[in-house]
């Protein structure tokens, strides 16, 4: 695996500790913050937040992703994102990822400040993204997918879902280096919740390590998920912190790269523990 991946000021040493990736959705319905963060004001104050926390990455979103989401309007997508990207730009140089299926909102994004393409649909729901990213030269993380968030959850029958997982990146990871994007602006994500049930979604953290054998970094994304309010029997998301707390520490243990995160500042002292009594470990 590329060991190093440097954005502007900031590098990441793949296998030397636990990177986060602060959620930051400027969305009215996002199943647990829809609402809380949508205007220039509210996202700046929230995006500083986690930075000072120890947010390695801000995600920006402006199209939601929970089950049953509706799709938004491209002019409203990028109403939503662009000036927030724009603005925090202005005021850190922290890495900014952009999170959209769209390639001219990647585009747009990219533009005005974004560092990372973060698509949900590893490339497969807008054509251009592929070569707009190879020709932007900037990283992107690929998430696997079956269906879209409006028709996800009738798509969770798998013949083996690691094995599946792991051919679906093997033939996205084909594609975009055809399309010329480099090996190590390559990140995985085998999108926990999406498509996938609570069996489904336990056994891929189980496994992380045979999706690692990829040979790329590994994104896991389970904050607040149902699945942890299943096991807790908490149907409020904002309830599962520490739920989502103990799936982090085992995803560290199994070889995760970057944790997609709201609470950073709770999972910042998890993994920064985890980290460390892994590297005593070794």
């Amino acid at each position: 695996m590329v060991r190093v991946l440097t954005i502007r000021n900031h590098q990441f040493n793949w296998g030397d500790r636990t990177f986060l990736m602060g959620i930051l959705n400027v969305t009215p319905d996002s199943f647990s913050d829809g609402g809380q963060f949508n205007g220039i004001e509210r996202a700046l104050k929230q995006a500083q937040k986690m930075i000072s926390d120890g947010a390695d990455i801000v995600d920006i979103g402006g199209q939601s992703t929970r089950p049953n989401a509706q799709q938004i309007t491209l002019e409203e997508e990028l109403e939503r994102v662009i000036p927030v990207i724009s603005a925090l730009r202005q005021q850190s140089d922290i890495p900014i990822s952009i999170d959209t299926t769209r390639a001219i909102v990647a585009e747009k994004a990219i533009a005005v400040g974004a560092d990372i393409v973060n698509d949900i649909s590893g490339g497969t729901f807008d054509q251009e993204m592929l070569p707009l990213v190879a020709k932007l030269n900037v990283p992107i993380i690929l998430m696997h997918i079956q269906g879209n968030p409006e028709t996800m959850a009738n798509f969770t029958d798998y013949q083996d879902l690691i094995g599946d997982i792991n051919q679906f990146f093997q033939e996205r990871i084909n594609q975009a280096i055809t399309w010329g994007i480099k090996k190590e602006h390559i990140i995985l994500d085998p999108g926990i919740g999406f498509a996938k049930n609570y069996q489904q979604n336990l056994e891929i953290l189980r496994n992380i390590k045979i999706i690692k054998n990829l040979g790329f970094p590994v994104l896991i994304g389970t904050s607040r998920k149902s699945f942890i309010g299943t096991i807790l029997k908490k149907e409020n998301p904002l309830e599962r912190i520490w739920g989502t707390a103990a799936t982090c520490s085992y995803a560290i243990t199994q070889g995760a790269d970057i944790l997609r995160i709201h609470d950073v500042k709770e999972i910042y002292d998890i993994a920064k523990v985890t980290d460390t009594l892994i590297m005593n470990n070794e």
